[in-house]
């Protein structure tokens, strides 16, 4: 398999999985629609020109850069300057919107072309620039990821780079952790991610490199 058709494939497995994780936490109570909408519109723009970028890349280089990108954003996490959300407002009209509109236009760009990696880019964006806890930023970017998955799959289709029988299966195992996981989170709320995000930031940066 091409890594442009596994790059495809996969993506129905991430539409699938957002999809459940976006249902998981509304019942548990937890949106931030409609700030979330403007970030995933943005977002979907520039999916679509990051899809059609990768319908025929070649990732074995590519692969390493991403995985040193990997080690940067866990160091990021783990050596991060303290912040107190106690007092803190969540920041999302007016210039900090605009922002994040701007800055989610090249996330999806990134996130069309291959995706790996983003979530940990948007759940530290939204933590520091609009001063959102953790929780809520992780529900943010599962609604941001499938808004712009679906522009990008629809890239992928397109160009016959999807092999449906494979991103199917991917869905079963997907879909049921996001579900489990979106509402495991927010019980467990910002410490566990913060573990849980480290633990697979190493991973995948692993598989990146060796892999």
């Amino acid at each position: 398999m091409s890594l442009s058709i596994a790059n495809g494939t996969n993506r129905v497995a991430i539409v699938i999985q957002t999809a459940l994780g976006v249902a998981g936490f509304k019942s548990k109570g937890v949106s931030t629609f409609p700030f979330n909408a403007y970030l995933g519109i943005s977002a979907l723009i520039g999916a679509i020109i990051g899809a059609n970028l990768a319908v025929d890349i070649k990732g074995e280089t590519f692969n390493k850069i991403l995985a040193i990108i990997m080690i940067v954003v866990l160091v990021i996490i783990i050596f991060k300057p303290k912040m107190n959300m106690e007092g803190l407002h969540e920041r999302m009209t007016g210039k900090h919107l605009w922002i994040g509109i701007i800055a989610f236009f090249f996330f999806g760009i990134y996130g069309g072309f291959i995706n790996a990696g983003l979530g940990f880019i948007i759940i530290l964006f939204l933590h520091y620039v609009n001063h959102m806890t953790l929780v809520r930023a992780n529900v943010t970017k599962v609604a941001v990821v499938l808004i712009y998955t679906l522009s990008a799959l629809a890239v992928f289709i397109y160009n016959d780079k999807v092999i449906w029988r494979v991103g199917l299966i991917l869905t079963i195992g997907n879909g049921t952790g996001a579900w489990l996981a979106s509402r495991v989170s927010v019980n467990k709320g910002d410490g566990f991610i913060k573990f849980f995000l480290m633990i697979m930031i190493v991973v995948m940066a692993i598989k990146l490199w060796f892999f």
